[in-house]
């Protein structure tokens, strides 16, 4: 089984040499997709929605996959040459002030306009009533990520260790989206 593990992870480095965008593209799209699952599943729903699993798929390879490699290229752009706590931590402050929010709100509103296909009306009321708590509540978490993979990830696993941790993440978002669907259902 090892052996198995090995040639993946061998097969995994020589795409993220090969094709990093594509590669993390892909990347998180499975693990939303798992994620979307396992949230299916704790949240006890008989039969997977397939639909919904591929449209959040659709958002990790299209949105977050790219969005990711291209901050972490931009981060280091911004610091070059920098190192060390302080500079980590701007890094980590300047993500929490500016695409964190944008992802949650982004989040948001493509579940609930694309994935749950909700009018307008009803997903800018939800956004504006839940957005402040989940924001809040990533700002008590995402900056102790934000440390960890700023301090130790090199660059080329910043958007999978970002992407493992988002999906444990999607999992908390989709299922406060979904408690309000159910509430109403």
């Amino acid at each position: 089984m090892s052996d198995i593990l090995k040639e993946a992870w061998k097969k995994y480095l020589i795409g993220l040499q090969l094709h990093p965008l594509r590669t993390k593209a892909i990347t998180a799209g499975v693990l939303v997709g798992c994620s979307d699952v396992i949230a299916q599943k704790i949240s006890g729903v008989k039969r997977l929605q397939f639909r919904r699993i591929l449209l959040l798929m659709l958002y990790g390879f299209a949105y977050s996959g790219p969005f990711g490699h291209f901050l972490h290229k931009l981060m280091d752009v911004i610091f070059r040459g920098q190192k060390g706590n302080k500079t980590v931590a701007k890094k980590v402050l300047l993500e929490q002030l500016t695409s964190s929010p944008w992802n949650n709100f982004f989040f948001m509103m493509y579940y609930g306009l694309v994935v749950e296909g909700r009018p307008w009306g009803l997903v800018k009321n939800k956004v504006r009533k839940d957005y402040p708590s989940i924001q809040l509540t990533a700002w008590k978490f995402w900056p102790i990520v934000g440390w960890i993979n700023y301090q130790y990830m090199p660059l080329q696993f910043r958007v999978l260790f970002h992407s493992f941790v988002a999906s444990c993440w999607a999992i908390f978002l989709n299922l406060k989206a979904r408690s309000i669907t159910t509430k109403k259902a």
